[in-house]
């Protein structure tokens, strides 16, 4: 997609030289303003009742008579945060993305000037609205044929504004990559093709990358990751990507993305329905790479690690049995009560594996419990850390980038319920506060350094009709990876 930001006022628009025009309104907006022909469509439209100034309200005029445009979309924002307006977006988008139109200009009517955040979030609308899967669907839709957006501003803005978009686009590529990921069925997307994505985007985009195999993980004595990948025929994959763009005297960040690219449960076997969505388990891992496209686009001043541990968790002759003990790359041993817990086994050797790296800070991610979705529901990811200062950042990252997350409790009384008779800690706790007693696995991992956990699995993908993969949370590493650059 090719972004312009074009310098023009609202009553020039008439006049643009676009195959269509959105226009975002809503209250304080001045008919008056949009000059004669579109001030007395929206004012009539307003009259007659074809349009309110309420969230997802729009209107498509075809033909409009003294606008160049010949497609015009009136979208209504129900506010004037960065939210209302990305919710007007994708509303207009959604009348347009399948049209005849190549050339869309996008301009704003609300009262406060257009800004860097509106621009980033129009990029990111796009993004979402023109994504298609097609890699195992040929008869998805046909490609839109929209190939160029430009944003209206005032030539005061523009400098900001372009910076804005700047971000949005690479944001944008990164959620697409993760969706892209994701989306693709368990015997596409392997652990084999989660290493060869992450070789590729290391290529194009000068990162360095070790992609370590079964012999190597063994002789590191990760443990607790050979023993939910024995069970797959399909080999594992650990996968160490490096983006250097401060001193190397400066601490990294490191994010560590659970990469299991199916999980039937292994012999602690899951129910049949809606299986088929466990090939969404790699969503912490997609959204690592993801994040990687981003910043290696818009280079920062940070130095930026990414650890995948990336497997199959399957039920085998050869697979890990419930009640079996197994040792933690840390030395720490883990009594494996449940195998469909096994997202903290891998990342608990990743976990250790970071330490290497002296980090400034360590995030996972990880689609690691239903117990976070029936908590948050599919809005917010849940975020646990016991730093406060972290759990903070994070938390203004998500705000900023419109990926919201909600930090959960770590109180050391939910530790009680990994105690173990036979090793150093069960990999599960009852039943009450799953998400909670899975951070505090996790936690035990993470002593030598800052860490925060994001549990996403009601946020990584949507079910039902619309079912297929979100790109979060790359909105909220990019915006937190950009903000430790300064």
């Amino acid at each position: 997609m090719d972004f312009k930001i074009q310098a023009a006022e609202l009553k020039d628009l008439r006049h643009a030289e676009a195959d269509a025009l959105l226009l975002v309104v809503g209250e304080g907006t001045s008919p008056e303003a949009l000059g004669k022909a579109l001030g007395t469509a929206l004012t009539g439209a307003l009259k007659e009742g074809d349009l309110a100034y309420k969230a997802g309200r729009c209107l498509y005029l075809h033909g409009l008579p003294g606008v160049k445009a010949s497609r015009v979309v009136f979208a209504a924002a129900s506010g004037a945060s960065a939210k209302a307006f990305r919710a007007a977006l994708v509303a207009g988008l959604g009348l347009l993305k399948g049209g005849g139109a190549r050339h869309l200009l996008v301009a704003s009517a609300l009262p406060q000037p257009v800004d860097a955040t509106q621009a980033e979030v129009l990029a990111g609308a796009v993004g979402d609205a023109l994504y298609v899967y097609r890699h195992t669907k040929p008869s998805a839709p046909a490609v839109s044929k929209l190939l160029r957006v430009t944003l209206a501003c005032g030539t005061a803005e523009s400098a900001t504004v372009r910076d804005g978009l700047h971000r949005g686009e690479a944001v944008a590529a990164g959620v697409a990559l993760a969706r892209e990921c994701a989306n693709r069925p368990g015997n596409h997307c392997t652990p084999s093709y989660l290493a060869d994505e992450a070789r590729r985007l290391a290529k194009a985009h000068d990162l360095e990358i070790e992609v370590l195999n079964r012999k190597e993980v063994e002789k590191l004595g990760m443990g607790c990751f050979l023993a939910v990948a024995q069970g797959s025929e399909q080999p594992l994959k650990f996968i160490v990507l490096q983006y250097r763009g401060a001193a190397k005297t400066v601490a990294p960040l490191v994010l560590v993305g659970k990469g299991i690219t199916f999980d039937t449960g292994g012999i602690s076997i899951k129910p049949a329905a809606e299986m088929d969505e466990m090939k969404f388990d790699m969503g912490g891992a997609a959204s690592v790479l993801g994040t990687f496209r981003a910043v290696a686009q818009l280079k920062p001043k940070v130095n930026l690690v990414g650890l995948i541990p990336a497997c199959e968790n399957m039920p085998s002759g050869s697979a890990v049995k419930p009640g079996d003990v197994v040792t933690s790359l840390s030395g720490q041993t883990v009594e494996i009560l449940n195998t469909d817990a096994e997202g903290r086994l891998i990342l608990c050797d990743a976990l250790t594996y970071a330490e290497r790296f002296k980090p400034a800070a360590v995030v996972d991610i990880a689609t690691l419990t239903g117990a976070c979705v029936v908590a948050l529901g599919h809005h917010r990811s849940g975020m646990f850390s016991p730093d406060d200062a972290l759990a903070a950042e994070l938390d203004r990252a998500g705000q900023a980038a419109l990926d919201p997350c909600w930090r959960m409790p770590l109180d050391e009384e939910y530790d009680e319920g990994l105690k173990s008779n036979f090793a150093d800690m069960g990999n599960v706790g009852p039943r009450a506060g799953g998400a909670i007693t899975a951070a505090m696995f996790l936690k035990r991992y993470t002593a030598k350094y800052p860490w925060a956990h994001l549990d996403i699995a009601g946020s990584a993908w949507k079910s039902g009709p619309a079912k297929g993969a979100t790109g979060r949370p790359v909105p909220l590493l990019t915006q937190f990876v950009l903000g430790r650059a300064g």
